[in-house]
């Protein structure tokens, strides 16, 4: 997780606007529910009359309106009107704010009110309060009271006794149907006042809707903004991690390159990438989504004052512990999902690379076998979490309907008491829902985390891996580059290894002479000459360049003057010419027409329908060993360097072409150091110093005259490539 975080750290002011788009997004959403249940409660069901007070009134209702108000509460109603109009109307005239006030301090004697008038006059005949009215707890006639109450005669204290009384009554149908009686009221007196009580509903509604829509646009538009900045984060973090790991992994020398598989490497460039690029993605569109939406529905559903927030527990204890269940069955097989994925491609690459190999030794079958038992077992754990995983949604969806129906079956008994409105419960359930999907999507996360948790682990230590070949820190300057190498009893040891391969190596190798080395497979040669660029460090004693460490160099000035051609010829996909130059990008046409005529390349490129621009495929797959090989030998004479080292270089090539590449390069190199790694005795029949390796230490130095007659293992090598008579030796010469 602290790795996943670390990458978006460069990225925290989009961070900063995705989450203030999402709070943008958030109060929409949020704000929608409570519109809907407006238009259920207040639109239908009230006509769109919103408040207890009529917006006019006649005066005989402005009168009996105030029967059951205080004096206070008296001039508090009457403060809410205008001066009555030549009709006869009084017009409400006061603020929203206020209008909530009333709604609240006004209900009790309004509703009073509103049930006085619901009664027949035979009733209120028939019907008396009863209780402690007065002081001396006598009963009072309900016509009696009535003209009492019109005239402002009996006491405020009184009045409040009486309302004491029937409150409890009152109370007993519930708050929510209360409201409602009171805009009843509302309703009736506006429609005795000639109010067009129509326009109002449809006033309302229109309104309320444009007010929806209003929020639904700005919700999408943070939607979309959301989206955008998420997907930026999230390839801009791929990238990121992907030109680090490229980079890095460039750096690393062959000890580096050896503790990582080429196919893991690319897995952890491509697929461990993808994988975290995506989960930032979600995570900045949807995990810092959930809280804001779950914070804020949890607040939404305390203002309905439903009492069922024990639902709301239910339902997240129901979802925590169904998706704990399935993330403990799948989890272990995440983590190793990405060492199958390692798997397989390593089977792929290896087949791939070696097609020829295995049609030449009917092989096809057995690798086949080998791929598809890499392929099944990736194949089984994708299954086996799949499976799981679908039990997610339709188990999500099966709870989430499950507490929609509980929600209803509970809201419909506090609905039949009164105490609840058929509005407020659809909103209690859009921010139930909320609330669910919240967790949901937090808990959906933590089955992701985890996966992209071992890719972002497998990346870091790709990134974390430096390279143990490094630049100096106070590098000498490469003034002037002579080319005199020199091994002083030099050592090496492969990282983790127990014994030296190279031991007590000592030459020098000088300009305008050829150095080769020969040897049995396994001896040591190709290390040696890896020593040469720094690909691996020696172990012990040391190598110069003109009397200093190469070490003291900074690793471009000393490659830069080394021509390496390696044993295998590698060549780039791009044209001849690309290649050509990959040593030296400034070289002229001429150049690499020269560098191509000495390496004997130019035949076969001539024959060419684009000559030089003709294409080269990945790897040099569209050209023969030999060719590739010559290329090879191209591109290092086009650098035209101070030092060149030939590893193996001429083996796939025909004893003709062998000697007129040497000829040729014998021109080329009279005053630059060239070093020979060669299996043929032909090869480095002239060269001006020859060193033998056998078991990684020198047991033999010299020309091949004085090689043949003081070194048994050179004469072995050489006894079995060429004749005696071809050597000048005779026949009893062992």
């Amino acid at each position: 997780m602290g790795k996943i975080f670390k990458n978006m750290l460069p990225y925290w002011k989009w961070i900063l606007v995705i989450v203030a788009f999402l709070v943008m997004q958030a109060f929409c959403d949020l704000s929608l529910p409570q519109y809907t249940s407006d238009i259920i409660d207040v639109g239908i069901m009230s006509s769109g009359v919103e408040h207890i007070l009529p917006e006019e009134m006649t005066q005989e209702d402005f009168v009996s309106a105030q029967l059951f108000m205080t004096s206070r509460e008296k001039k508090t109603f009457a403060a809410c009107y205008k001066e009555p109009k030549k009709d006869g109307n009084y017009v409400r005239n006061c603020e929203e704010d206020t209008l909530d006030d009333m709604d609240e301090s006004l209900l009790e004697p309004i509703v009073m009110v509103y049930q006085m008038s619901q009664m027949k006059e035979s009733d209120i005949d028939e019907k008396a309060f009863t209780g402690k009215m007065g002081t001396d707890g006598t009963q009072v006639d309900m016509k009696q009271l009535m003209q009492a109450l019109a005239t402002g005669q009996v006491p405020d204290q009184q009045i409040l006794e009486m309302r004491k009384q029937v409150s409890g009554q009152i109370d007993a149908i519930g708050s929510s149907t209360l409201k409602s009686m009171g805009v009843t009221y509302a309703i009736s007196c506006d429609k005795n006042a000639g109010v067009d009580v129509d326009a109002i509903q449809k006033h309302y509604l229109w309104t309320t809707g444009a007010k929806m829509l209003g929020f639904a646009l700005l919700m999408v538009m943070a939607a979309v903004v959301v989206g955008y900045c998420a997907s930026r984060v999230g390839a801009s973090i791929g990238r990121d991690l992907r030109d680090k790991t490229f980079r890095n992994v460039v750096q690393y020398s062959n000890a580096e390159m050896d503790h990582f598989s080429t196919a893991s490497l690319i897995t952890r460039s491509t697929n461990d990438v993808q994988q975290i690029q995506m989960v930032t993605a979600v995570f900045l569109r949807m995990i810092l989504y959930a809280p804001i939406i779950g914070i804020g529905g949890v607040i939404k559903v305390a203002q309905t004052h439903a009492g069922m927030e024990w639902v709301i527990a239910l339902a997240v204890l129901v979802i925590l512990g169904f998706v704990m269940l399935l993330t403990s069955l799948a989890m272990p097989k995440f983590k190793i999902m990405q060492n199958l994925v390692d798997r397989l491609n390593l089977v792929s690459r290896e087949i791939l690379t070696g097609l020829n190999v295995i049609r030449a030794f009917g092989r096809e079958k057995r690798e086949e076998e080998r791929f598809d038992e890499a392929n099944r077992n990736l194949t089984k754990t994708q299954l086996f979490t799949n499976r799981v995983m679908t039990f997610m949604m339709p188990g999500m969806m099966m709870i989430m309907y499950c507490i929609t129906l509980l929600i209803v079956w509970v809201a419909a008994k506090r609905i039949d008491g009164g105490y609840m409105q058929v509005g407020s419960m659809t909103a209690f359930i859009t921010y139930t829902m909320m609330i669910v999907m919240a967790f949901l999507m937090l808990t959906m996360m933590s089955i992701m985390m985890p996966r992209a948790g071992v890719a972002a682990e497998r990346i870091d230590e790709v990134v974390g891996t430096k390279s143990t070949i490094t630049d100096p820190k106070e590098p000498v300057a490469m003034e002037q580059c002579e080319g005199v190498i020199a091994f002083h009893h030099v050592n090496f040891r492969y990282p983790g290894a127990t014994e030296d391969v190279l031991s007590d190596i000592d030459f020098v190798a000088e300009p305008g002479k050829t150095t080769a080395i020969i040897g049995s497979t396994g001896c040591g040669k190709s290390t040696l000459v890896n020593l040469l660029p720094r690909f691996y460090d020696v172990t012990g004693g040391e190598i110069t360049l003109d009397g200093t460490d190469i070490r003291k160099y900074t690793l471009q000035d000393l490659r830069e003057h080394i021509g390496f051609v390696p044993q295998k010829g590698i060549l780039f996909s791009g044209t001849i010419a690309s290649n050509l130059r990959f040593g030296a990008e400034d070289a002229s046409d001429e150049q690499i027409r020269e560098a191509a005529e000495i390496a004997q390349a130019t035949e076969f490129i001539d024959s060419k329908q684009d000559g030089y621009e003709s294409a080269i495929a990945q790897g040099g797959s569209n050209v023969s060993g030999g060719q590739k090989q010559r290329l090879a030998i191209a591109r290092a004479i086009a650098k035209n360097p101070k030092i060149y080292v030939f590893d193996d270089s001429f083996s796939a090539l025909d004893m003709k072409t062998d000697a007129a590449l040497r000829r040729a390069l014998e021109t080329k190199t009279e005053h630059t150091t060239v070093i020979i790694v060669a299996q043929r005795i032909s090869t480095i029949l002239h060269a001006d110093q020859i060193l033998v390796l056998d078991d990684g230490k020198i047991v033999g130095k010299g020309t091949h005259e004085e090689l043949l007659h003081n070194c048994e293992v050179y004469e072995q090598i050489a006894r079995s490539q060429l004749s005696a008579k071809e050597l000048g030796l005779s026949e009893e010469v062992k």
